[in-house]
């Protein structure tokens, strides 16, 4: 996996003059996600809301999903909902570019770090081959122009080895929205 996605973050947003300091100001207010099978901007914001003993269905007032992360942005600027949740380096971006005003919309909860996307391989896939790419990834030097290249393309600034148990919090968000059983 990129080394950037060991230590994903999203984000919740609300305009600044809405009173929304902190999750628990979200009880009775209209949240937006992203799609519900995003990790960032639904699954992951979803668990540590759930670690916050507040239940996003009986909580709000109403839930929607945006689809994509600039939506929902774009939902929290035009007063289509009080807060929403999304990938943090999407914000980042965003705020980057001057795409949105953080004197107008901030953010008011950043969640811990968590493991995020990473390169999967089919089980039956031959062990050398597993091996031949695995091994290609890491080696991939960003001091080497070619591989520098190569990682700028993926925005990536080195591969590092990962295991499923790094994945066991995501497992357990996918769970809790019903997407696994």
């Amino acid at each position: 996996q990129r080394e950037e996605d060991t230590k994903f973050q999203s984000v919740f947003i609300a305009k600044t003059n809405s009173g929304i300091k902190g999750l628990a100001d979200l009880k009775g207010k209209q949240v937006s996600f992203g799609s519900q099978s995003s990790t960032s901007g639904h699954l992951m914001p979803r668990s540590f809301l759930l670690q916050a003993n507040i239940e996003p269905e009986k909580d709000f007032k109403r839930i929607a999903y945006s689809g994509a992360h600039d939506a929902t942005i774009a939902s929290v600027v035009s007063g289509k909902v009080d807060a929403a949740a999304l990938d943090i380096t999407v914000w980042k971006k965003f705020v980057a570019e001057n795409k949105v005003n953080t004197q107008e919309v901030n953010v008011f909860f950043t969640t811990p770090s968590y493991f995020n996307y990473n390169w999967s391989v089919h089980a039956d896939m031959p062990a050398d081959l597993r091996e031949k790419i695995k091994t290609a990834l890491l080696a991939l030097n960003p001091a080497n122009p070619e591989h520098a290249e190569i990682l700028k393309l993926n925005r990536a600034t080195r591969y590092v080895p990962t295991t499923p148990d790094n994945y066991k919090g995501l497992e357990s968000a996918a769970r809790s929205a019903g997407l696994l059983q």
